[in-house]
C-alpha cells in the first residue's frame, strides 16, 4: 500500500520566521513567547494566540487528549520538527503530507485583522516562503505545499498565488464560508479572479471543517461527544454552498477539497441535492447547464476521510475518482500509528486500482504532486517507509497533561467543560 495523506496539521516553530522576514521587519513579525505558566503563546502586533498546540494530542494516552497542548514540550516533537514528523510518517507508512497552519488559523485568516496590512502580507509571504522551502522543502517528495494567502486584497491574492505556483505549490488554504470572515461571499464577484487563477494554474482550494461554519454545541450540557460526532460533516452545510457555485461552470477544472470532512455522508448529500434541483428548479431557477448537481460535486470536489468504512463501501455513489486518505496528525481524531491496519480494514474486498486511487492516486493526480520520481515506487510503500522507522518510538505516553477536560471532575465531560478550557487555553470561545 501507499498513502498520501490530503489533511495534517502543523505545530509551527518559534524559530520559523528568522530565514524569511524581511530584516526591516523582524521587529514586526510574529514571535513565540512562554508566559509565566510555562504555556507558549504566539504574539503578533497586539493579539495574543495562546493555545501554541490545539488538539496535537497524537501519541498521548486517550485519557490524556482534550484542547492541550499549550507549550511544544506537552506534545510529539513531530508536530513541530519537520525531521522528527518524516519519522512519525515513515512509522505510520504514510509516504506523503499536505499540512495546514495552526496558529495562523486552518485557511490562513489569521491576518486578516492586522492593523499594518503591509506588514500583514510580507508576513504571509515569509510564511508560504518556510512552508514551501523549508518544511517541505527540506524532504523533497515527502509534503504536498499549501499556501495561505492575503485575503483582504483580491490583486494581492492573485499574485500570490502566482507567485508559490512558481515554487511548485498547487494548494491554496481558504475559508469553507468566507462571509462569516467578513470577506464577500463565494458569490460575489470580488473571488472572480482567484477562481481563474486557480483554474489556469491547476491550484486546489481547500476548505478545511470549522473554518467557516463550525459545528453547534447542542447546548452546554451536552456531552461533549456530540459535538465531536457532528464536526466532519458539519461542512455539508458549506458543501451546498459550493455547488451552487456559478464559477465551477465557467472553470471546469477548478477543484474545491473539502478538507477533514469524511465521506459517509456524501451519498446522502448528493441524492438530496439531485432531488432538490429536480423538484425546485422551477421556481428557484437553479440551473446546473444540463447537468445534475451530483455530476457537478463529482467533477469539481475531492472528498477525504480518516476511517470511514459506509463511506468505503459506498465509493460508487461518491465518485471512486473524487475520495483521498487523511491522516489528521497531530490532532485527536488521528489514529496515527495505526493508519495502514485501518485502512485495509475498510478495504476488505476493494479491487487494487481502486484502493490506489484513494490511498495516493487522486491526490497526486489533484495536487501536481509525483512522490515516486523523487523517491522510487518502491521507498514509497508502507513496509519499506516503516522498515526506515525502527527507531521511532510510538508507545502511548503521558505528557503530564494539567488542563485537559476530564481533569478533576467525575462523569460526563460536557460542552461546557470542553468550552471553559478552551477560554483558558486560547483567550477565544469555540
Amino acid at each position: 500500500m501507499i498513502i498520501v495523506s490530503v489533511d495534517d496539521h502543523i505545530i509551527e516553530p518559534p524559530e520559523m520566521f528568522d530565514a524569511h522576514v524581511p530584516k526591516s521587519l523582524k521587529t514586526k513579525a510574529p514571535k513565540m513567547v512562554t508566559e509565566d505558566d510555562g504555556s507558549q503563546v504566539w504574539i503578533f502586533e497586539d493579539r495574543k494566540v495562546a493555545n501554541v498546540g490545539l488538539n496535537a494530542v497524537a501519541g498521548r494516552r486517550r485519557e490524556e487528549y482534550g484542547c492541550e497542548p499549550t507549550s511544544l514540550n506537552q506534545m510529539r516533537k513531530g508536530a513541530y520538527n519537520v525531521s522528527a514528523r518524516v519519522d512519525d510518517m515513515n512509522a505510520n507508512g504514510i509516504v506523503a503530507s499536505l499540512n495546514f497552519g495552526t496558529f495562523v488559523s486552518f485557511d490562513g485568516s489569521f491576518f486578516l485583522d492586522a492593523k499594518d496590512k503591509k506588514t500583514a502580507h510580507e508576513i504571509v509571504k515569509a510564511y508560504n516562503d518556510w512552508h514551501i522551502d523549508e518544511w517541505c522543502g527540506s524532504y523533497p517528495g515527502r509534503f504536498i505545499p499549501l499556501a495561505i494567502l492575503p485575503l483582504w486584497d483580491i490583486a494581492l491574492v492573485v499574485d500570490e498565488i502566482k507567485r508559490v505556483v512558481k515554487k511548485g505549490c498547487h494548494a491554496i488554504a481558504f475559508s469553507d464560508n468566507p462571509s462569516v470572515k467578513g470577506l464577500p461571499s463565494i458569490h460575489n464577484a470580488y473571488w472572480e479572479p482567484l477562481w481563474r487563477v486557480c483554474q489556469e494554474n491547476g491550484v486546489v482550494v481547500n476548505c478545511h471543517i470549522g473554518t467557516g461554519r463550525v459545528s453547534p454545541h447542542a447546548s452546554l450540557d451536552s456531552p461533549i461527544d456530540a459535538w465531536i460526532a457532528s464536526m466532519p460533516f458539519s461542512i455539508a452545510y458549506s458543501a451546498a454552498d459550493w455547488l451552487q457555485l456559478k464559477a465551477l461552470q465557467r472553470y471546469p477544472d477548478l477543484t474545491i477539497a473539502l478538507s477533514e470532512g469524511g465521506i459517509g455522508w456524501v451519498p446522502y448529500f448528493l441524492e438530496r441535492a439531485d432531488f432538490t434541483f429536480e423538484h425546485h428548479h422551477r421556481w428557484t431557477r437553479a440551473d446546473f447547464d444540463g447537468l445534475k448537481p451530483s455530476d457537478v460535486f463529482r467533477q469539481h470536489f475531492l472528498t477525504c476521510f480518516i476511517d470511514d468504512k459506509f463511506g468505503v463501501k459506498n465509493r460508487h455513489h461518491i465518485g471512486v475518482d473524487r475520495i483521498c486518505y487523511e491522516c489528521d496528525y497531530p490532532h485527536s481524531d488521528s489514529v496515527w500509528p495505526k493508519s495502514p491496519e485501518y485502512l485495509a480494514d475498510s478495504f476488505k474486498g476493494v479491487p487494487d486500482d481502486e484502493v490506489d486511487k484513494i490511498t495516493h492516486g487522486n491526490a497526486c493526480k489533484a495536487y501536481r504532486f509525483d512522490p515516486f520520481s523523487t523517491l522510487g515506487r518502491e521507498d514509497c510503500m508502507v513496509g519499506a517507509l516503516r522498515a526506515e522507522a525502527a527507531h521511532v518510538d510510538t508507545t502511548p505516553a503521558s505528557f503530564g497533561a494539567k488542563n485537559t477536560p476530564a481533569q478533576g471532575r467525575r462523569g460526563v465531560v460536557t460542552s461546557r467543560d470542553v468550552i471553559e478550557l478552551f477560554k483558558r487555553n486560547d483567550g477565544r470561545s469555540t
